[in-house]
């Protein structure tokens, strides 16, 4: 079982670091499956996040504008439940690697990524996935704590990728 987890200080920066390793891995010809986030910023508001189901698409808006003074959470849940759906239905033998943007609060509560990510874990297939540092427990938990946790930079999470998938191909 390969699991690694990715906590980048700033907001925003996991996402941007894990939307470039799937870039770079696609262009290597690597098949990955999952999900990469992107932020784009609101005159009105907080940001709009979307996410892009790997490896090409669709690119799905997960956030909801719930208005400027709006406190809860923004995330679609209904959207959100798309990507997984779309993420389960690609998942399968010929995946190298499973990304997942995060690890969030309804992955923490038994629902979200988390049956999609239990199922690449089934299949040996690699996953990494950033982390919300305020999720870390029930990662842990969820995982057993054997989740391996890397450097919040682009090339030791290739590093990593490219160790755990190529393992993986001389095994099989």
């Amino acid at each position: 079982m390969h699991i690694g987890y990715t906590i980048a200080p700033g907001k925003g920066d996991t996402d941007l670091l894990l939307a470039r390793v799937a870039e770079v891995l696609r262009k290597d010809g690597y098949q990955t499956c999952g999900t990469v986030q992107t932020n784009r910023t609101r005159a009105n508001g907080p940001c709009d996040m979307d996410v892009t189901v790997l490896p090409d698409g669709p690119v799905l808006r997960i956030s909801q504008h719930l208005g400027r003074a709006s406190k809860g959470c923004r995330l679609d849940p209904s959207a959100l439940e798309t990507a997984v759906g779309l993420v389960a239905a690609q998942l399968g033998a010929k995946t190298d690697l499973l990304i997942i943007n995060k690890f969030g609060k309804h992955e923490a509560e038994g629902r979200g990524f988390r049956d999609v990510i239990a199922e690449a874990i089934a299949q040996d297939i690699p996953v990494l996935i950033g982390v919300n540092a305020l999720n870390l427990d029930a990662f842990s938990e969820f995982t057993g704590s054997v989740g391996a946790e890397l450097t919040p930079d682009a090339a030791s999470l290739l590093h990593w990728c490219r160790n755990v998938m190529n393992t993986k191909r001389r095994v099989a």
